[in-house]
């Protein structure tokens, strides 16, 4: 498998400070057009805003069943280095007066493309560089259907959201396993179910069943798949220790970003990355299933090589968690020169 020894070109995170004002105004420094846009304020509990280069100016919250809405003109645009906000009337709260804004960012390949691989026909944008894909399609309500992905590898993470309906969000993790699901917008631990069929996804297909979260012949959807790629992302599971001196975690590189739920209790996701604050321990929570404002605890260290848990908490260090990691630089790139530590 061919190393990514550039992760920042498929994954960065940005942040900025809202001005307030009514006039158009472009957020740049991402380094590429990011093609699926999760944007949170830090200062302030607004809700999550999911933005996708298929879905253009609708926004979907991951802290929210709601179907999406269109949020232009607060959200106009997508840019080559980053995106366009015009003015902060209405519920989209994205460039408020002194308010504090975390923006994660990922490259898929731009507009999308018909997909026929699966029994329903989906349109993809796929970054089978990086292991990443949006995907539309519209539900058939049948057990079994297959969605074609565009990555050429089998996905280990994929995100499942109604767009027309309030239907939770769904997530399926080749850690826990094809049996069963977690929800995003949900502190639910994780649950015997069949929305993927009892089957895992393929390299060429996701597959379901016939839940109204992913597969209603009356509906739209939106997944985000995820594949493993060395020096990029990884994906699995530990076993917290619940010791302040915590579980360590090998992913091959510096992590970047780290999104972790505990699967075998009722506890909230997490999400931290290295800008917030960007030193260890890491302590820039925030919670991808509300709308609260970012905590300060220390969790992690971002080591050269992964992460080490550094708190006692139950939702980062306790029994079974499922995580994902992208990259800040592989442990050792083509340079030869290896990664340090924060």
């Amino acid at each position: 498998m061919a190393q990514i020894n550039k992760p920042n070109e498929h994954f960065n995170t940005v942040l900025y400070t809202g001005d307030g004002s009514g006039s158009a105004r472009t957020i740049t420094g991402v380094g590429f057009q990011p093609d699926w846009l999760w944007n949170k304020s830090r200062s302030n509990a607004y809700n999550h805003y999911i933005f996708d280069v298929l879905r253009g100016t609708n926004m979907i919250g991951s802290n929210a069943s709601t179907q999406e809405e269109d949020k232009s003109p607060q959200f106009s645009a997508f840019t080559s280095d980053g995106f366009t906000i015009t003015n902060d009337a209405g519920s989209l709260a994205i460039n408020a007066s002194g308010v504090t804004f975390a923006n994660w960012c990922w490259k898929a390949n731009g507009a999308g493309v018909s997909n026929t691989d699966g029994s329903i026909t989906s349109t993809v944008s796929a970054n089978t560089t990086s292991g990443f894909s949006v995907v539309s399609y519209s539900g058939n309500s049948t057990a079994g259907a297959t969605i074609g992905h565009g990555l050429g590898v089998a996905p280990e993470i994929v995100f499942y959201k109604a767009t027309t309906a309030a239907f939770d969000w769904l997530v399926y993790s080749k850690a826990l396993g094809a049996t069963k699901e977690l929800v995003l917008n949900s502190t639910a631990a994780g649950t015997t179910s069949s929305v993927f069929n009892n089957q895992d996804p393929t390299s060429t297909n996701l597959i379901v069943n016939t839940n109204s979260g992913n597969n209603s012949s009356s509906h739209s959807y939106v997944a985000y798949c995820f594949a493993p790629k060395k020096g990029f992302s990884k994906f699995g599971s530990y076993v917290g220790n619940g010791n302040a001196d915590g579980t360590f975690v090998y992913t091959g590189f510096k992590p970047a970003m780290v999104i972790y739920k505990r699967t075998d209790g009722i506890e909230g996701w997490m999400i931290q990355d290295n800008r917030r604050p960007g030193y260890n321990p890491m302590g820039g929570n925030l919670f991808p299933n509300n709308s609260n404002a970012e905590s300060t605890d220390a969790r992690f260290d971002f080591l050269s090589n992964g992460f080490k848990a550094k708190s006692t908490n139950q939702n980062t260090n306790a029994s079974t968690h499922i995580y994902m990691a992208f990259a800040e630089e592989p442990l050792v790139g083509n340079n030869n020169v290896p990664a340090t530590a924060k």
